[in-house]
């Protein structure tokens, strides 16, 4: 994989705009790409504009800042629709004559693969495509199969879901689904209780805990200069601190955190976005969940950006950075398949 085709993962995977020095270091980072060089994000930074420069609208990229690169949505998006990246394949392909995704494909490749070993993203692309499960009028199939495949991994994660696929690094990939079913049952739903009784102890715990709770979680997430606001019941700025990406961008965050059990509705929205300082952006942390007019007006395009954080995600990230939890690893011993080993 190129650098460009890397940072097209890269982009994809954070879904929004990045410096080039924050792209650099998550390709560096999941090993898309490797150099020799000193100065690697200026290589990126000119690599991109030249592609910008030379394909015009036709780029992958788009420059939205001065250093902040994103991926142009009408190309890259078509690349992996389901108008370009699926397809019909001749006879009966197990699937009644449907489309396959990219994620479907690979899932299908990995099953059908004879062995349960983990597969790089690059031989599931040539399956695939020898298979006919995919069409793409992409120059780069198998980066749009590995930022795919890993954009479900990241949803499913955030949602509490199972998930479909296992990431192994060095662009190797495997099925979740090839950890024996009665023990990843058990795991998965050891994992639901336990960011169940997260999200409870977060219900029932003060206001004030519960504004240090979020407080710890932000520094843990990444969070510089967070510090608590006064108490003030459910009025107001709780929590105030910067979100620094690679050391480099650095957004300050006014945080409201919620200890509800109804939605947050739509005003509540609009008070935290009276509520910002200059150059702030706002987040609400909710124990519940918000209203489909809260979430609009948090998405509206003229007026400062609120993000939002209902409580499973909450309790998600709560069991991720072993808030309350923490992770135990145990070896687990499989007897391997006589007839596949003498094959």
């Amino acid at each position: 994989m190129n650098a460009i085709q890397a940072a097209v993962v890269v982009l994809r995977e954070a879904a929004g705009p990045l410096h080039y020095r924050e792209i650099t270091e998550r390709m560096l980072a999941q090993r898309l790409w490797t150099t020799s060089g000193k100065t690697p994000w200026n290589t990126v930074n000119a690599l991109i504009a030249v592609d910008i420069k030379d394909q015009g609208a036709n780029s992958r990229f788009v420059r939205v800042r001065p250093g902040f690169f994103a991926l142009n949505s009408k190309l890259v998006d078509d690349e992996s629709s389901n108008k370009h990246s699926l397809c019909s394949e001749p006879g009966d392909n197990g699937h009644g004559g449907k489309r396959l995704s990219f994620p479907d494909a690979a899932e299908r490749i990995l099953s059908r693969s004879g062995s349960r070993d983990p597969m790089h993203y690059r031989d599931i692309t040539k399956r695939a495509l020898k298979l006919g499960l995919i069409r793409t009028k992409g120059l780069t199939p198998a980066a749009t199969m590995y930022s795919s495949i890993l954009t479900e991994i990241r949803r499913r994660e955030a949602r509490g879901e199972s998930p479909r696929f296992e990431q192994h690094g060095h662009g190797m990939v495997s099925l979740a689904a090839w950890l024996p079913g009665a023990v990843a049952g058990l795991v998965e739903e050891k994992n639901r209780e336990v960011r169940e009784e997260l999200l409870d102890r977060a219900r029932e715990a003060s206001p004030a805990d519960f504004e240090d709770l979020v407080s710890q979680l932000l520094a843990k997430m990444g969070f510089d200069e967070v510090e608590g606001t006064s108490i003030s019941g459910d009025g107001g700025i709780d929590v105030r601190g910067t979100l620094v990406v690679g050391d480099t961008v650095r957004i300050r965050m006014a945080v409201q955190a919620k200890r509800w059990k109804n939605n947050v509705s739509a005003p509540v929205v609009q008070q935290v976005r009276g509520s910002l300082g200059a150059h702030e952006q706002g987040l609400i942390i909710t124990t519940s969940d918000f209203s489909k007019g809260a979430k609009v007006e948090a998405k509206r395009s003229d007026a400062a950006p609120v993000a939002l954080m209902n409580g499973e995600q909450l309790a998600v990230l709560l069991a991720t950075y072993e808030m309350g939890a923490r992770v135990e690893s145990y070896e687990l011993y499989i007897i391997d398949d006589l007839e596949e080993s003498e094959e």
